[in-house]
């Protein structure tokens, strides 16, 4: 298709769900103050609550953001985390054991799983009953972190992590279907923290202090910026350090945007061929053939496949298959990165945040929850 006539179909079709928007918004709107103004009540719990999400439907970063407070914080506090559980192949409140899957529970809480053996990984589509079942099963849990939660009114949390994406910050996007925010601009007023995330690794302050204008935290809002980090990789099989330097790779990708890996994987590789998949892939046999057409296909010595954590999750459902076809995997682990020296703020602020709370509950003698 000319690109021309693309863009003016496309023109045409934005338009058309302009109106669309307009009743989203609306219904979003009014659900929002029916929260702010006390007709729909939000439930309270006395343990520390730390929600970490977003205000676009996606791909802003916010898991190496949640497994950042989970090393911050797993040393002193019992640690679990909630999340939906995105594409599991279960319903209803689940605690992950020695044998979960990624079926059963989503790639990403999967992730957390494989990283964090002493976390306390759970998932639940409603939060509001989710975390007294948590708390009813571990009662010893400390800290729950809640991943993608932002839009859970019906839970209060003590500390609101709104996590958004440097390319696409939510100040230049609309509400859905005609952009991608799940609810207005202003519900970025409920956060304690804004994080602008995977920015570059050579940010400077000066550009810094103008996405800080154009974001205009309100007061009290603290605002922070991060880049991602790529760890040491490491053997799909085995875990042990793996090389990627120099090799001939395939990148097998199934996160919402592929970009910023195959940019660094460009810096080390010989060459990279992409194989990329929609985010959240549910890998199949078919898949797993295809990734093995693809190996034997490349002209190489010396090739491997690469792949995300979010990606091995899945992958390791069909281990078996892809260890008889002795295809060479290393998976490349990302972290979050606090930028301009604001680690140990940013660090204060979330620990004596958990302490306060906790002090708080063990003085005042509070249950569980409270309205």
């Amino acid at each position: 298709m000319n690109k021309s006539l693309f863009y003016r179909i496309f023109s045409v079709l934005r338009i058309l769900l302009y109106p669309l928007t307009l009743i989203y918004g609306a219904l979003v709107w009014t659900r929002n103050r029916l929260y702010d103004t006390g007709v729909m009540s939000a439930v309270e719990f006395s343990v520390p609550v730390i929600c970490v999400g977003n205000l676009s439907t996606g791909g802003t970063g916010k898991t190496p953001h949640i497994e950042y407070l989970v090393r911050l914080l797993q040393y002193r506090f019992r640690v679990a985390t909630m999340s939906r559980g995105y594409k599991r192949q279960t319903q209803g409140f689940l605690i992950a054991d020695a044998d979960t899957d990624a079926r059963q529970i989503g790639d990403e809480p999967m992730q957390y799983v494989t990283k964090f053996p002493e976390l306390v990984v759970s998932v639940a589509e409603d939060r509001m009953t989710g975390i007294p079942m948590l708390l009813q099963k571990r009662p010893e849990v400390e800290v729950i972190l809640l991943d993608d939660a932002y839009q859970h009114r019906s839970v209060k949390a003590g500390l609101n992590i709104l996590v958004t994406d440097y390319a696409k910050p939510y100040y230049r996007d609309v509400i859905l279907p005609f952009g991608s925010l799940r609810e207005a601009r202003s519900a970025a007023d409920r956060a304690n923290v804004i994080i602008v995330s995977k920015c570059p690794a050579n940010m400077t302050l000066a550009e810094a202090d103008e996405m800080r204008t154009l974001l205009n935290p309100a007061e009290g809002q603290k605002l922070f910026f991060t880049t991602i980090g790529y760890e040491t990789p490491y053997d799909f099989y085995n875990a042990a350090p793996a090389a990627i330097t120099g090799r001939d790779v395939i990148m097998v990708s199934g996160i919402a945007k592929p970009a910023l890996l195959m940019h660094h994987l460009e810096s080390l590789a010989a060459s990279v061929h992409p194989l990329v998949y929609k985010d959240h892939h549910d890998y199949g046999t078919g898949d797993i053939d295809e990734m093995n057409a693809a190996f034997t296909a490349l002209r190489s010595t010396n090739k491997c496949l690469v792949t995300t954590e979010k990606d091995a999750a899945r992958l390791r459902l069909h281990i078996e298959k892809l260890a008889a076809l002795t295809l060479p995997i290393v998976v490349i682990p990302i972290s979050m990165i606090v930028l301009f020296d604001q680690k140990e703020i940013f660090d204060n602020l979330v620990t004596e945040y958990v302490e306060q709370t906790l002090a708080e509950m063990n003085s005042e003698g509070l249950g569980q929850y409270t309205n």
